[in-house]
């Protein structure tokens, strides 16, 4: 373990960093909010994106955003909602309070956050049943991602709740498990120790003591990042090769366009894990390709991690990943039934006095008044319970 004095430095270090980067980027803030799903134990706000006529059984992506960040200001820079728009897809974004965190990070080091059906991990959890019910979402199509500490995060739901997954995108984040202090937060953001290969396998599998599907996981990380060392995407890998059964060695490697990538194939056929350094690239979620647009953290480097890891999942290109997400929720046994509900037909965007665009009649709880309200609420409770998460 490093001096205290060491960890209070690089404390003030950071936090420089974050000043520089509190510049004023204007962006329309497309979200809805999502007011009541469980208790909540986390104390976290939850915000959702429904593209227009979106059919049921479509998947759902759940983006945690970095420190300093919030949910409208990530989807605006990385492009997740209009990647939804064109594909099919619907989004959660759980967004951090200061009231747990100053600086907005997920709490992705503190065990009381980080154990199945604990704090933000079951916040989480909680809003992702409410999205499945409310919107009749594809169950065996959830993806999760994020970045830095939302990319920590990531993991944790990854780690914790494997049965629930489908695929996860690791962003300038680290393994699960690998920190439990500030301090030991901070050494290994730098890449100073940290638990051994074998240790970090068996943290994976205590954490849910899953024994069936584990996620695939595509993993990105800048080779110039000093915020978090780019050791970690190796431990990220390390970590998961063990649930998977994988070898050490990737089954191929390619280089082209600053972005390095290996890929681990199991005995299927199937890409389970994905490793992407970008050259040069410091802290931050690469972005590119006509999708997002550069802000604190969001780095334009030509290469969109958001359209990359929607490929690697499966949604909108069946080529880098066995099988296709319209394909499979096409299936009638996918879909959960939708809670219908008539909300007023428009909405007006957060802080602004202009009809939000491509909004459609939405399940909002703030919306309905008297017994549509409580019967609403009432069938999202009964869902919750039956999943155990809510007593």
């Amino acid at each position: 373990m490093r001096k205290i004095s060491d960890t209070i430095a690089r404390l003030r270090a950071q936090r420089a960093q974050q000043n520089m980067h509190l510049i004023s980027f204007t962006f329309a803030d497309r979200l809805s909010t999502l007011d009541s799903f469980g208790s909540n134990p986390g104390a976290l706000r939850a915000r959702y994106y429904r593209p227009a006529d979106l059919p049921d059984g479509a998947p759902l992506v759940v983006v945690l955003h970095g420190c300093t960040q919030n949910a409208a200001g990530y989807d605006s820079h990385s492009g997740w909602s209009q990647l939804a728009d064109e594909t099919g897809f619907a989004l959660l974004y759980p967004e951090q309070q200061r009231a747990n965190n100053p600086n907005l990070c997920f709490n992705w080091f503190l065990p009381t956050d980080t154990a199945r059906d604990r704090g933000e991990v079951l916040s989480i959890r909680q809003m992702v049943e409410t999205m499945v019910v409310l919107h009749g979402l594809d169950r065996q199509q959830v993806f999760v991602t994020g970045l830095s500490a939302g990319g920590a995060m990531a993991a944790a739901m990854l780690a914790n709740y494997p049965e629930v997954f489908a695929g996860g995108g690791i962003i300038a984040g680290l393994p699960f498990g690998c920190a439990t202090t500030v301090p030991e937060a901070f050494d290994l953001m730098r890449g100073h120790g940290g638990p051994s290969e074998q240790e970090l396998r068996r943290l994976l599998r205590k954490a849910s003591k899953n024994n069936g599907h584990w996620p695939r996981l595509s993993i990105w990380q800048g080779s110039a990042d000093r915020t978090v060392a780019s050791v970690n995407a190796e431990s990220i890998a390390a970590q998961w090769r063990g649930a998977h059964k994988l070898d050490k060695a990737p089954t191929h490697s390619t280089s082209e366009r600053g972005r390095s990538r290996q890929v681990w194939v199991d005995e299927t056929g199937e890409a389970k894990i994905e490793v992407n350094m970008i050259a040069g690239m410091g802290h931050g979620t690469p972005i590119g390709d006509g999708l997002g647009n550069a802000g604190p953290y969001m780095l334009d480097v030509g290469i969109s991690s958001t359209r990359e890891i929607a490929r690697f999942w499966g949604l909108g290109d069946p080529d880098d990943a066995r099988g296709s997400a319209r394909a499979r929720s096409a299936s009638p046994r996918s879909a959960t039934p939708r809670v219908e509900t008539t909300p007023p037909t428009s909405h007006l965007r957060a802080g602004s006095e202009e009809p939000a665009k491509a909004k459609t009649a939405e399940p909002a709880l703030n919306d309905l008044q008297g017994p549509q309200a409580r019967a609403v609420k009432k069938v999202i409770e009964d869902a919750l319970r039956a999943a155990g998460l809510m007593r």
